[in-house]
């Protein structure tokens, strides 16, 4: 079950259901594969619609590593993920509103 009070975002890949959270060892390991910007400047790609699929993909993978899962992003370049690409863009959009909310903000 997601939690969206905890910044918990659900996905399924192939056919499981997985918790995503940005922790902040989760978004350590985001900021450090980041070749340019920082954090601040992904969330501001993601409010102006201009986040790239890289983005996309290290958003769920951090997000997937949050949570427990212990894989890589190669991992995903074959699996199918409910909803495509377009659910995946929204997934990770969520995850960074999440991980980034205020209490009482409204955005879980």
């Amino acid at each position: 079950m997601v939690n969206p009070w905890a910044g918990e975002v659900g996905m399924v890949i192939d056919g499981q259901r997985h918790v995503m959270k940005l922790t902040l060892g989760a978004l350590a390991e985001l900021e450090a594969g980041l070749q340019e910007g920082s954090l601040i400047e992904l969330v501001e790609r993601f409010e102006t619609g201009r986040y790239s699929s890289r983005d996309v993909l290290m958003l769920i993978v951090a997000g997937l590593r949050g949570g427990g899962w212990q894989g890589a992003a190669g991992d995903l370049v074959r699996a199918d993920i409910a909803g495509g690409p377009v659910a995946a863009a929204r997934a990770a959009a969520e995850l960074l509103a999440r991980a980034f909310a205020q209490p009482g903000d409204g955005a879980a």
